[in-house]
């Protein structure tokens, strides 16, 4: 290595910009003031205080801390898109980043205070210094006095709370810890059990402005499908399944915040394969195509919907035989989905119907009595996995809460949940006859439980095997035309 190759130190050319007194001083002027409003949807701030209050009733008289959370690390200094911890924004309407929101007791309830991180102006070095807060970096940020009027609670810059907190060690906390950011009042806390419990169990009943928002994912969702079947000729044609993938999450992005989880498009052999989200195969003209797909609206309410459609417009006998079977199954699990039952009585009515009609097909080596009691369970070969889950902020909503308050309880009026049966054949299953190896089929749709009846929010997508027939077909003309 020669002398003039040899590092010296740092090279004058590449001088740290924050430290350059000139530079920092002629970054701090001549900006106009953007437009920081915070983007929030009409009603978040009422339903928030609303959540605020029930959550309060669970609480007296103790503290309760919720964080929002950083964007997790992709790989080496890139990260994912920052979506906040559901019960953080159920608490507060806010989509800020490393957030938190605070519950002060008081006599008759609490305090509500939220936390956001101070922004960056034009005067402050990390204005154009800092990747996650400079306003040259990431946009317009709202003052703190912007989310304030916006989401009518009380405001505090971030660094403030280590000082609120003194004193409240004891506070119940959750949400999406970061050890990087904890305030040092809270350095080595762990997440609350009976905090999280709570937010679970409370999200459970949703409210009139909550129920609105699943409705608009859902129907967006039901656009999203179509939108998805008028590509399948070009799937085919070589796009394959990421094509399909692809366009679910375009319009996902178009009319809402994303896809509320990883996208499900298994083709083929790939159909039987229940979280098939590598979407990296192709999609044959003679393949059932089993979707798994929802919309999450910008306030992060997801739907959550599966079909499985024939790609070439019409089922084959055994697509159809398999088809015939979850359709009955599904039949009878919205049936059995009413006010007042219990949350596993809809599982059961299910799997007695499939363990029927495999025992019917001989595909089971004991009765269908053994198969369904607590030491069988033979026919969930074909179905290992769940057959539906409360739906809200979080596709599998809820999932903190006490087995006596979910799978335990009575359904109740403003639940929405799932019913999604299936059986799934893998083409390496050598218990089924050759002609169902390789084929997946799952119906699955999104239910409000009202006070005396119930709701199928996707109603709109037929189940039967006729009405997919119909309705692929239909799609598939109009991608013609």
């Amino acid at each position: 290595m020669t002398a003039r190759s040899m590092p010296t130190g740092k090279d004058a050319r590449m001088p740290r910009l924050s430290q350059i007194d000139a530079f920092t001083r002629f970054m701090g002027t001549g900006w106009a003031t953007p437009d920081r409003s915070p983007q929030v949807e009409p009603g978040v701030a009422g339903a928030s205080a609303q959540h605020r209050e029930r959550l309060s009733a669970q609480f007296a008289g103790e503290t309760v801390v919720v964080f929002s959370g950083t964007a997790p690390i992709r790989v080496n200094d890139c990260a994912f898109d920052f979506r906040p911890d559901s019960g953080f924004f159920w608490l507060t309407g806010c989509t800020a980043e490393d957030a938190v929101i605070a519950l002060y007791p008081r006599d008759g309830g609490h305090d509500a205070v939220l936390y956001v991180p101070e922004p960056a102006y034009p005067g402050d070095t990390d204005f154009f210094g800092s990747a996650l807060h400079g306003e040259l970096w990431v946009g317009p940020a709202p003052s703190l006095g912007e989310w304030s009027t916006a989401l009518q609670i009380e405001v505090r810059g971030r660094r403030q709370l280590d000082a609120d907190l003194r004193g409240a060690s004891d506070a119940h906390v959750a949400g999406r810890l970061d050890t990087a950011t904890l305030p040092d009042t809270l350095v080595g806390a762990a997440a609350s059990d009976r905090l999280e419990r709570e937010l679970s169990e409370l999200r459970m009943i949703k409210d009139a402005w909550e129920i609105t928002q699943l409705r608009r994912a859902v129907d967006d969702t039901m656009a999203g499908f179509a939108a998805v079947a008028r590509e399948i000729p070009r799937a085919v044609a070589g796009g394959g399944e990421r094509w399909l993938q692809g366009t679910f999450e375009r319009h996902s992005r178009t009319h809402g915040n994303g896809p509320g989880y990883s996208t499900i498009v298994g083709s083929g052999d790939h159909a039987p394969i229940l979280h098939w989200v590598r979407c990296d195969g192709d999609v044959n003209s003679d393949d059932a195509l089993l979707l798994d797909m929802g919309v999450e609206a910008r306030t992060f309410y997801t739907a959550d919907v599966t079909r499985t459609l024939p790609v070439s417009g019409t089922f084959s006998p055994a697509q159809r035989h398999v088809h015939d079977l979850v359709e009955k199954a599904h039949r009878a699990g919205l049936d059995a989905v009413r006010p007042g039952a219990l949350f596993s009585d809809f599982h059961s009515v299910m799997m007695e119907v499939i363990a029927q009609g495999l025992h019917d097909w001989d595909l089971l080596p004991v009765s269908v009595d053994e198969a369904l009691s607590e030491r069988g369970q033979h026919h969930r070969r074909y179905i290992v996995c769940g057959v539906g889950h409360h739906l809200g902020l979080d596709v599998h909503d809820c999932a903190r809460a006490d087995y006596s308050a979910y799978q335990g309880a009575p359904l109740a009026d403003g639940m929405v949940l799932t019913v999604e049966p299936g059986l799934y054949f893998h083409a390496f299953d050598e218990t089924v006859p050759p002609e169902l190896r390789g084929i997946g089929v799952r119906l699955e749709d999104d239910i409000l439980v009202t006070e005396r009846a119930t709701e199928v929010l996707s109603e709109s997508l037929p189940i039967s095997a006729d009405g997919i027939e119909a309705w692929t077909a239909a799609h598939l003309t109009a991608a013609d035309s």
